[in-house]
């Protein structure tokens, strides 16, 4: 039995505010939904950490859009349906790509975001998966810094957005089936408080926490997905956790990622040898789709009896790599490296989660003005493995679609708030240390729900998890107790589905069943919370090619 709740509270007796929208999550998803909303209504932004904090901010690479005049939507499409491996919902993935463009553009008109030119043209780079360069950068390889800048410059500016660091989402509150705000925790104060809201907006990042070696600041614990599935959402896709290849190899957490965009421009992927790996076994080498490339360096690696692969640039121009990479060359260098001089040591780590809440078009979830955007989403758009640089502008188009969506129908009035809704349990005590099981956990999902999983691995993970289930009713009442709840639950969904798909696909690689099925496994896995218990069904993806569906349009303002 999963508890409904993460603590007990009561709306009657808690302090609360209101507001006309509630966006939780403070990377390009939250404020870009936030400042569409506070074209036509009022907004909340809850983060639980500083407003700077989140995965967007150490995001290299950049945004994919059919910019060049001789790159073509179709294409775009095309690269993102392959990496996607049979799973990306084709009419999701050509919103994402018609859209694409304008959003880049706003950013620079709109937003005064500065990205990278040559000749007053936007300098395109190539990366993994993509058959031509569409993907704009800043700064070299600080594409994601410069974007949250740009909005967070905006978003300070906004007088109809309030924002409330270091405030947990604890959970979302329904109303006759509906939404109708959340219990927050403010960290600073260690107080509860209610929000109501006509609508609720989730997006809060990812989930990469819950792996001992991750790319992801340690605020991605996977809380949206976690309260979500509480409240009776569902959540698919979520075995499809991406790891990057070339997460720099030096003992730092979380691990510095080293951006597609430097193999893109000519970098190599070498043994300890200094032999290219990638060369033979896949037509676009270095560049073929990240799940290919890990798959490879786990193989290497094992063969090798070795922990980590090398990125060989010494053969380029040493000027351009530090002018065209300046945050790669200066980490690198502060570690002891000169990536010109010497290979750079890397090595794969949980950087991604393809599924999430699934949601429609318009970034609604299963609960009416229950919204979800950005990677706790489950769009359809990252299939079994998310396309280099599609995860920025996945932010961007579906942020604006949902704020289109909720001015429709957003009337005038005031909040109000809601009915006064009460929970307690008789909450035990753990046994277990807080920070010694989330310790495990990490390690857990690491060595068995990993890169490479079989029924063995994953019965083990099965195994301690149900050793320690009773940590979902343990009394933690401060944020880090709640954040290794949702962690918790999120891995059980993740070893869950892991177990049930009995196929390799995208980012799932299962030594027992190497091959994809698709007879049998061109579905997705969806999980519900039904009173309390698990609820497991599959859906079968529609093959439909994306030019014979009727698209909902957006209308540009």
């Amino acid at each position: 039995m999963m508890p409904r709740y993460l603590i007990s509270f009561d709306t009657d007796t808690l302090p609360s505010l209101e507001c006309d929208v509630l966006v939780a999550g403070s990377g390009v998803a939250g404020l870009s939904t936030a400042l569409m909303l506070s074209r036509f209504c009022n907004v909340m932004l809850v983060t639980k950490s500083d407003l700077q904090v989140s995965t967007t901010r150490v995001a290299q690479g950049g945004i994919a859009a059919v910019i060049d005049e001789h790159d073509s939507k179709q294409s775009h499409v095309s690269d993102t349906l392959v990496a996607g491996a049979g799973l990306c919902d084709p009419e999701a993935t050509a919103v994402l790509v018609d859209e694409g463009p304008a959003r880049v553009l706003e950013l620079l008109e709109r937003y005064n975001a500065e990205f990278d030119c040559t000749d007053g043209k936007l300098d395109l780079s190539k990366e993994g998966g993509h058959s031509r360069a569409r993907v704009v950068h800043a700064k070299g390889d600080a594409t994601g810094l410069e974007v949250e800048t740009a909005l967070g410059k905006a978003l300070s500016k906004d007088p109809r957005v309030k924002v409330m660091e270091h405030g947990f989402l604890v959970d979302v509150l329904l109303e006759d089936g509906a939404c109708r705000g959340a219990i927050v925790a403010d960290r600073k104060r260690k107080t509860l408080m209610t929000v109501w809201s006509k609508a609720t907006v989730l997006a809060l990042g990812g989930m990469g926490e819950a792996y001992l070696v991750t790319t992801n600041p340690p605020v991605c614990t996977g809380d949206g997905v976690a309260l979500a599935f509480r409240a009776g959402a569902r959540v698919s896709d979520v075995e499809f956790v991406q790891f990057h290849p070339t997460a720099l190899h030096i003992p730092e957490e979380p691990k510095f990622l080293i951006s597609e965009a430097l193999r893109g421009d000519g970098a190599y992927l070498v043994d300890v040898e200094g032999e290219r790996i990638m060369v033979g076994h896949h037509p676009l080498a270095e560049l073929a789709p990240r799940d290919i490339v890990v798959a490879r360096m786990v193989e290497v690696m094992k063969e090798q009896q070795v922990n980590h692969l090398y990125l060989d640039v010494r053969h380029m121009d040493p000027e351009r790599a530090k002018r065209r990479f300046p945050t790669i060359y200066d980490h690198c260098l502060q570690a002891g490296i000169d990536m010109t001089r010497r290979r750079i040591p890397v090595s794969p780590a949980a950087h991604y989660m393809s599924g999430g809440v699934v949601t429609d078009l318009w970034g609604q979830t299963d609960i009416p003005r229950l919204y979800a955007c950005g990677e706790v989403a489950c769009t359809g758009v990252h299939g079994a493995n998310r396309l280099a640089s599609n995860s920025l502008l996945e932010g961007l188009v579906f942020a604006r679609r949902i704020g289109a969506h909720i001015e429709e129908w957003m009337d005038g009035r005031p909040t109000g708030p809601g009915k006064a809704c009460a929970f307690s349990r008789k909450a035990e005590k753990s046994m277990v240390s807080g920070d010694l099981l989330r310790g495990n956990l990490r390690e857990v999902m690491l060595d068995h729900v990993g890169m490479v999983r079989s029924e063995r691995s994953l019965r083990e993970a099965r195994d301690f998890l149900v050793q320690n289930i009773e940590v979902l009713d343990a009394d933690y009442l401060d944020a880090d107790g709640m954040e290794l709840k949702n962690m918790f639950t999120l891995s059980c969904l993740i070893t869950t589905a892991a177990m049930k798909r009995r196929e390799s696909r995208g980012c799932h690689r299962r030594r027992d069943f190497p091959d994809p099925d698709d007879w049998n496994w061109r579905k997705h896995i969806d999980m519900r919370m039904v009173a309390g218990e698990l609820k497991v069904e599959t859906r079968p993806q529609p093959s439909k090619p994306p030019w014979e569906l009727k698209l909902p349009k957006l209308q540009e303002a």
